[in-house]
């Protein structure tokens, strides 16, 4: 029942740490990546897919990506949706395929990145920190009801904390590397 416990908090700050990685890609840096556009989505036949799934996406150089959709007509579809995201993107139409220039990051956007980058991190530690909570507060009502000892409580709740710290670790160790990625000129 403990190992249980133990499992779903750990399970949930996975996911945590997962989210923050998701959540970092959504913040662009000065290169060309095409994880940058995961969150597009385009209007296919009625119904909104990724854009990975209607094109082909590829860095023609540091600062450009290049799609190429499978059908002539998305064209127009994707250059809209890249336009209508939040990435303040501008594509640039030449025939069949679609070049989207990365706009080189000036210092005052680089730290308003940087601010977003903090508040997802912390958000994630946040996440962590409510799953050793509900996970301790489990504990503690096992605790009440004599279905565990006091030792078996502290123990558990020891490897729980110990856990956080792993991974709110290396949630910093991953704000740290989008910094340095951020500050790279």
């Amino acid at each position: 029942m403990l190992n249980e416990i133990k499992q779903e908090a750990q399970a949930r700050m996975q996911k945590s740490v997962a989210a923050l990685v998701d959540n970092f890609k959504k913040i662009r840096t000065g290169r060309a990546h095409p994880s940058i556009l995961d969150t597009v989505t385009v209007d296919y036949y009625g119904s909104m897919v990724p854009l990975s799934q209607v094109a082909n996406i590829t860095v023609e150089d540091a600062r450009t990506l290049a799609i190429v959709p499978w059908e002539k007509p998305m064209v127009p579809e994707i250059e809209k949706a890249i336009m209508k995201s939040s990435l303040g993107l501008n594509p640039a139409t030449s025939g069949e395929r679609i070049r989207v220039p990365m706009p080189a990051l000036t210092q005052e956007t680089r730290k308003g990145f940087i601010k977003q980058a903090r508040a997802e991190a912390e958000n994630a530690k946040v996440s962590v920190r409510n799953a050793r909570r509900d996970a301790n507060t489990q504990i503690k009502d096992l605790l009440k009801e004599k279905e565990i000892s006091e030792d078996e409580d502290r123990k558990t709740q020891d490897n729980i904390q110990q856990l956080t710290n792993q991974y709110v670790a290396e949630m910093d160790v991953l704000l740290e590397k989008k910094e340095t990625d951020l500050m790279e000129i």
